[in-house]
């Protein structure tokens, strides 16, 4: 194990603003050998393996598949068995040879299913089974950004509490270098208000330190929930968020691709088959029935041929009625999805909006208000140092730089927020099936 050791000299009883530089590099150097580190991409492959969700979506889509394949045979055949004209008194009763008309039969009847509704049947379980898969992207997507948000919300979180605790490690010096200067007759009238105000400061920040401390650990818990025993470890530098895959291009032709959309396109074409499955139901199927009948030795045999003919006499109140009522179902879930498809487009528009606002107010502190901040702590340093000044006014500096730091990193945190929105609004395109037209096709990605 390697050892560092830190000197500190204090010519002056406070450091400047780049202390907090200095503070960071030396914990990150005393923090001994590097551990595996969490990136994000690493968190998105193992909350994807450790989804249950995910593979019951694959277990309902095969369950489709598999209903399809036995919706378009052919019913079973039915077998017969039937003892005809069997004498109940007299001579020959129970006997089934004397009487010429009492006869031992057995039978097959099959229903003679049209081809045309066998596939229309299996074509509606196929569709169930694209919408499984379409609900399984859009899980996918959803577990996608629930996790990123998760990592970023803790890679933030720790980002505030190191810089509390380099501010709380400043002050500290401060305290002592008050304290000193008291004890040693060096601080004037003021010493006893600036060895309070110092210690005053340490311990709102203590305070900051512990809430933050909470925060962090709760976001570390949402994390664990997505990744598991991942995510005691440490994190990863956040990746490049300058581009999102929905930060421009035109949003209509993007959103089809949209999982919640395409599963609603999905429950179109089932509808759509289900309205075609009703369609060819109004032609009924006939069934034909082969029989062989034993009697007596002293008689024939006799074979029978029976045709069944289902009488759809009231067509207008049935089966037009089953019709018409899928055409409504179809006609409801259209409208629904168009409205859902209006709703996501502005939400995309807002998400667009807020994204770019926020990286523009970042430039705008990073460029504008951290640097005021940090002059006007270096300025009442200053006129502390040269006698002029109080130690409370460098405290109140410093605090107002620090208290824009974080607000900078919480603004940063909400960009986050909304790139990760964006970025994983729909899951990869190796991972997304074609999103299904409502007659039953697909159209094809770009």
């Amino acid at each position: 194990m390697m050892t560092f050791t830190l000197s500190l000299a204090l010519p002056r009883p406070v450091r400047g603003p780049h202390w907090l530089a200095a503070v960071a590099l030396c914990s990150t150097a005393l923090s001994g050998p590097a551990h595996a580190r969490l990136t994000l991409e690493q968190a998105l492959r193992a909350a994807q393996d450790r989804s249950r969700q995910l593979p019951a979506q694959d277990a309902a889509a095969a369950a489709s598949r598999e209903l399809a394949v036995a919706a378009g045979q052919r019913p079973d055949p039915t077998l017969k068995l039937g003892l005809n004209n069997l004498p109940i008194n007299g001579p020959d009763r129970f006997s089934v040879t004397h009487d010429f008309m009492t006869m031992r039969s057995i039978g097959v009847m099959q229903e003679l299913t049209r081809a045309d509704k066998l596939g229309a049947r299996s074509a509606r379980f196929e569709r169930e089974a694209e919408v499984a898969e379409q609900a399984r992207a859009l899980a996918l997507a959803n577990l996608r950004r629930e996790t990123a948000t998760a990592w970023l919300d803790r890679h933030f979180q720790e980002r505030m509490l190191e810089l509390l605790k380099a501010q709380r490690a400043e002050t500290a010096l401060q305290v002592d270098a008050a304290d000193a200067a008291y004890r040693g007759g060096r601080s004037g009238r003021d010493g006893p208000a600036d060895a309070i105000a110092a210690r005053s400061a340490v311990g709102l920040i203590d305070d900051r330190i512990r809430l933050a401390s909470q925060q962090v650990a709760s976001a570390q818990t949402r994390l664990t929930r997505w990744v598991g025993d991942a995510a005691d470890q440490p994190l990863a530098s956040a990746p490049a968020m300058s581009a999102a895959a929905f930060d421009s291009g035109p949003l209509e032709s993007q959103l089809v691709h949209h999982p919640e959309i395409a599963m609603m396109l999905g429950q179109e074409a089932m509808a759509s088959a289900e309205a075609d499955i009703a369609r060819r139901n109004q032609r009924a199927d006939w069934s034909v029935e082969l029989m062989l009948s034993q009697r007596g030795p002293a008689y024939s045999n006799m074979v029978s041929v029976n045709v069944s003919i289902p009488l759809q006499l009231d067509q207008k109140h049935r089966q037009d009625r089953d019709l018409a009522a899928k055409v409504a179902v179809l006609a409801q879930l259209r409208a629904q999805r168009e409205e859902a498809t209006r709703e996501h487009l502005a939400q995309v528009q807002v998400w667009r909006l807020e994204w770019q606002s926020d990286r523009d107010r970042l430039a705008h502190f990073d460029a504008t208000l951290i640097p005021l901040a940090a002059e006007r702590a270096r300025a009442a340093l200053a006129t502390y140092r040269g006698g002029g000044g109080a130690l409370a006014a460098v405290l109140d500096a410093r605090r107002s730089e620090i208290d824009i730091r974080m607000d900078r990193l919480r603004l940063e945190m909400v960009a986050a927020g909304r790139w990760a929105q964006l970025e994983y609004l729909v899951p990869p395109a190796h991972e997304a099936p074609s999103p299904a037209c409502p007659n039953g096709t697909t159209e094809p990605r770009p």
